[in-house]
């Protein structure tokens, strides 16, 4: 296994072909200053070209898996330059785990609230121990989750994402099961075994054929449905013609394993 910091805010390992991002601002409940932010950035723009790494799993140290953005760290520069430019990183941070060829996956082990549980929300998958919670708190504090809101209401119903912005109340992991934020929960010793696993499958699979799906699934979203179609039967052409492709079906109907090339 190969260990890396950046800056002690976050750590990443490698294992496997699964790259492990760990927030580690413990004492800081894991809030995503500029710092840590950065760092993040830096490490997934060097992995979306890593044909080396399967799987991106963001995972936190400490208490909490991530309470937000750094409020101290806002306070200290109340000017409208500091706060665009903090909402800017932000949302080009979560922009990059959608665009991100390989597949992400959230490995919540305690609370992520407000932007914490926005970056949950933007991976492409989540698992969470049963003890874990989630939020939109910031009316609580006079300041509404706008930014969170746009990634939790792509995972959860209008009106429970209304509900969670409107009290600031806390959900548990089994409703955040029931309300799409989550894949599934399971108890806190047991987190490690069900990532492994999650890992273990999708890396199973051939590695262009995860990078096409997932860009065509954020894209087919936001279109009208006939232009979805439209969108997705071309992906399915140009994904037929691919070297993985003819030889996944090949291995399918020989009835043995496809050899993945990404290609």
């Amino acid at each position: 296994m190969d260990i890396t910091t950046n800056e002690d805010v976050l750590i990443r390992t490698n294992a496997s072909g699964i790259a492990t991002l760990t927030l580690n601002r413990p004492g800081a409940r894991n809030a995503l200053s500029t710092g840590l932010m950065a760092s993040l950035q830096t490490e997934l723009d060097g992995i979306s070209s890593d044909r080396d790494i399967r799987v991106v799993v963001i995972a936190a140290n400490g208490p909490a898996f991530c309470a937000g953005h750094d409020l101290r760290e806002i306070r200290s520069a109340p000017q409208r330059e500091a706060y665009e430019a903090l909402f800017a990183q932000c949302s080009k941070l979560m922009l990059s785990i959608i665009r991100l060829p390989q597949p992400v996956i959230a490995k919540v082990h305690a609370t992520a609230t407000a932007a914490g549980c926005q970056l949950v929300a933007t991976c492409d998958l989540a698992i969470a121990a049963e003890t874990a919670k989630f939020a939109t708190p910031g009316v609580n504090i006079g300041l509404f989750c706008s930014t969170p809101m746009v990634a939790v209401s792509r995972n959860v119903g209008r009106k429970r994402m209304m509900e969670m912005l409107l009290t600031g109340e806390m959900m548990d992991a089994e409703n955040a099961v029931a309300a799409g934020l989550i894949n599934s929960t399971c108890p806190p010793d047991a987190l490690n075994d069900a990532v492994a696993r999650l890992c273990a499958t999708i890396s199973s699979k051939s590695a262009l054929t995860l990078k096409v799906g997932k860009e065509a699934f954020y894209r087919q979203l936001e279109m009208p449905l006939e232009d979805a179609y439209a969108y997705a039967s071309e992906v399915m052409v140009t994904n037929m013609l691919a070297r993985d492709a003819e030889e996944g079906i090949d291995a399918f109907l020989e009835k043995r394993d496809p050899e993945w090339r990404g290609e």
